[in-house]
This record gives structure tokens, C-alpha cells and sequence, in this order.
């Protein structure tokens, strides 16, 4: 009963797609943190990829940790982040159907060009190691516009927790087709889950062939 309950909670959660948020962008430029194009996923029979894609930036933030952080003016990955971002790419190799995205952080010592420009030296830092740990690299983008617009603790002074990268969920991966996880499949992928007929990496595999 109570995997029953959760597949139907997630055929719910396909049903208002339009209405959720989460960061990231579907092929085409399509972004499904913004609700007209959630909903324009939706009308076009598109509705389960994006509750497919929420999902997945789910559980990946639950099975790793999604953020890395630096000493002051750096973009040097000490023994800590290597250790995180170790874990994140066994996750992102077995999960072959969708892309990441690397947001680079800053604190707010220093000018605001100086620190998006950092903020992007430390996104491709994480992009170059992931990469030598074999991610494919046409399945990640370094991304910062972010600078020190969006601190975890709102000060104007060296904090080390606002130096940091997240990596989430962007979108799918190159040659897979937001189409091929219409609600019907997406509920099926995750119903294995679930049920324990294997991780969730290997459901998505399979709801391809």
C-alpha cells in the first residue's frame, strides 16, 4: 500500500508539472523552472519528462552531496571536494538519460564582474574534474551568472559556505528525447523504483529500450 501510495502521489505530481519548480533547461532552451513552458511541456504531451527530470534532481540531492566549496579566492579542489564530487560522478555515470549543470558561487569580497568570472573558473574546475573521473563532458555545462548574487549566509565578509559550486539535474542527456517519458513511462520508471526492482539509474535505462 504504501508503494502504491507513492506511485500515485507521483502520477499527481506528472498532473500539475506545470506548477512545480525546479532549476534547469530541457533541449530547445526549455526551462522547467518557469510554469508557461512547464505548462507548454505539458500540452504537448510532454508533461512526465519534466516530473521525470524533478524527480531525478530529487533523488540525486538525497543520494550525494550537490555542493563543493573553496578557500577564499580559489578555485583549487582540496581533499573534501574531491571526495563529494567523486561520489557525484559515480551517480551521474549510472544515470545515462539526463545532463547537469555546475552553478558557480562566490562570496561577496571583491567587485561583481571579478566574482561571476571566478564563480565560472570554479564551475569548470568541478566540469574538468568530473570529466577525469569519466563523465562524459557533452553531458555537463559549467554555468555562472551567479556570482555573489545568491549567498548561503548573507554577509558582506570572507564566508567559506558561499564559496561553493552546486551540480543538479539540467535536462536530458544528448539523444534522449524528452518525449519517451510521457507520464505513463515516467510512473512506470519510478513504480520499479519504488518496489525495489532496482536503482533508478537502471529503470531509466530500461524505460528507453
Amino acid at each position: 500500500m504504501k508503494t502504491l501510495n507513492k506511485i500515485i502521489g507521483f502520477t499527481a505530481l506528472i498532473a500539475l508539472g506545470g506548477c512545480l519548480e525546479t532549476a534547469g533547461t530541457l533541449p530547445n532552451q526549455i526551462s522547467f523552472s518557469d510554469a508557461s513552458e512547464q505548462n507548454f511541456l505539458v500540452q504537448t504531451g510532454q508533461g512526465g519528462s519534466v516530473a521525470y527530470l524533478q524527480n531525478l534532481s530529487k533523488q540525486f540531492r538525497e543520494d550525494v552531496p550537490t555542493m563543493v566549496n573553496f578557500d577564499f579566492n580559489s578555485t583549487r579542489l582540496d581533499g573534501e571536494a574531491q571526495r563529494i564530487l567523486r561520489q557525484q560522478a559515480q551517480w551521474i555515470i549510472a544515470t545515462e538519460t539526463v545532463k547537469f549543470r555546475v552553478y558557480g558561487h562566490t562570496d561577496k569580497v571583491g567587485s561583481d564582474a571579478y566574482n561571476r568570472r571566478l564563480g565560472l573558473r570554479r564551475a569548470r574546475a568541478v566540469v574538468n574534474f568530473l570529466v577525469a573521473q569519466g563523465v562524459p563532458r557533452n553531458r555537463l555545462e559549467a554555468y555562472s551568472s551567479l556570482g555573489e548574487t545568491q549567498p548561503v549566509v548573507n554577509t558582506p565578509d570572507r564566508e567559506r559556505l558561499n564559496r561553493r559550486t552546486v551540480t543538479d539535474v539540467v535536462g536530458f542527456a544528448p539523444n534522449t528525447s524528452p518525449s519517451d517519458f510521457d507520464g505513463k513511462r515516467a510512473v512506470i520508471v519510478y513504480g520499479n523504483y519504488v518496489s525495489g526492482g532496482g536503482d533508478l539509474a537502471s529503470s531509466s535505462a530500461l524505460s528507453l529500450n
